[in-house]
């Protein structure tokens, strides 16, 4: 049998080399499966140091990220090297760098003899820790090129054309994992932007309901015409609850959903003026998020029902009390109670015939809500129940 230098049967190396061509076939698949799984992109980058060091059989390995202001390459990860080399050190990225080169040209470059390489000068930091071949290749990221994969050892040997193969795969990969990643940045910046114009717009729709609804309140002080007077301030009071769901939205960095109790609350303190000397006692748990438009809907129809309380329950004058009680249940609503303790409503009332221009609001309402309004029986006042699907059916 023909032996070679060293005296290792022809066989054993090629059963030696095929061996280490199938584990790199494995490792270039799990890296495939780890990107698959969107690891994260720091974790992704030393994976992949590692990996491709394993496959080549290499002590060292570097991922370095093109810093075009500096002209140089930053190590952002790697294996072997020492304290204070990742996220520190960097190499020149002119064409007489190896890493350099392949960085502007696209073409991948190996140096099995770095002691004899006249085509490039060989990096310092190769130099300090004593290494003897290496290979680079690029690192393509979203347009523009990330930076260079590449490979070192200190032992004796040659990197060939199958190495190349495998660290070009291994790199090919890892670019698909900074698309991703500055992908992914990107639409997190425009996401970013348009939460900031979507707070302003917020923020501007709140003012301009805040100045509508002072310009009909001052009207209604100003009117000197009782009933016009008294259409004017619930028409304010209407634009006042669908501010302060703006004024919440404006400060909130959930711009879909808001604290419907807090801003119950905000609405209740609003109406207290409207309907004194009654007072509106509130009580609900601690925090309920829900989606802001359909919130608008219900403080709407809380608006109305404690209006219409204010004026009809005591028609005496007296300081009655108006109750708003929210309890979310298991099965999937929000029911919210409205009561007083007043006179109560004629016994042939009916609210789907009622021409008052609340009732009607109210119905209006609770159907785009998908939700129920209900009269609830009792032997004192008026006491109303309005049950909310907390999940939008595709019919609402």
């Amino acid at each position: 049998m023909e032996e070679k230098p060293g005296n290792e049967p022809e066989d054993d190396l090629t059963g030696r080399a095929l061996r280490q061509r199938i584990r790199q076939q494995e490792l270039l698949a799990e890296l495939g499966v780890l990107a698959l799984q969107r690891t994260s992109f720091a974790d992704m980058l030393d994976h992949t140091a590692r990996m491709t060091a394993e496959g080549l059989g290499a002590e060292f390995c570097k991922i370095m990220e093109y810093i075009p202001a500096e002209r140089r390459l930053l190590v952002r990860a790697g294996v072997g090297w020492g304290e204070g080399v990742v996220g520190k050190a960097t190499v020149g990225a002119d064409l007489d760098s190896p890493a350099g080169f392949a960085l502007h040209t696209g073409k991948p470059v190996i140096s099995n003899h770095l002691e004899n390489e006249e085509r490039f000068r060989t990096p310092g930091l190769l130099v300090e820790h004593g290494i003897r071949r290496a290979m680079n290749v690029i690192l393509q990221g979203d347009g523009l090129p990330f930076g260079v994969l590449e490979v070192d050892s200190r032992s004796e040997g040659e990197f060939g054309e199958h190495d190349i193969t495998f660290l070009q795969g291994a790199a090919n990969i890892l670019g698909m994992a900074i698309e991703q990643n500055q992908y992914q940045r990107k639409l997190q910046a425009a996401l970013d932007r348009h939460q900031i114009l979507l707070k302003e717009v917020n923020h501007r729709v709140k003012n301009s309901l805040q100045v509508v609804s002072g310009m009909l309140h001052l009207q209604a002080n100003a009117v000197g015409d009782p009933a016009l007077s008294e259409r004017l301030m619930e028409a304010s009071t209407r634009i006042s609850a669908v501010g302060r769901a703006y004024d919440r939205l404006a400060y909130n960095a959930d711009h879909e959903n808001i604290d419907l109790v807090a801003y119950l609350r905000d609405v209740v303190d609003d109406l207290e003026p409207a309907v004194a000397p009654c007072k509106v006692e509130l009580d609900a748990p601690r925090e309920i998020p829900f989606a802001a438009d359909r919130a608008i809907l219900i403080a709407l129809i809380v608006n109305e029902l404690v209006l219409n309380a204010g004026k009809h329950a005591y028609p005496d004058g007296s300081d009655g009390l108006i109750r708003l009680r929210l309890v979310p249940s298991d099965d999937a609503v929000l029911s919210i109670s409205i009561s007083d303790d007043g006179v109560g409503l004629p016994a042939d009332f009916d609210p789907a015939r009622s021409k008052r221009l609340g009732t009607r609001i109210v119905q209006a309402l609770a159907g785009q809500l998908g939700a129920e309004l209900i009269r609830q029986p009792t032997t004192a006042g008026t006491h109303y129940m309005l049950v909310v699907p907390l999940q939008v059916s595709a019919a609402n």
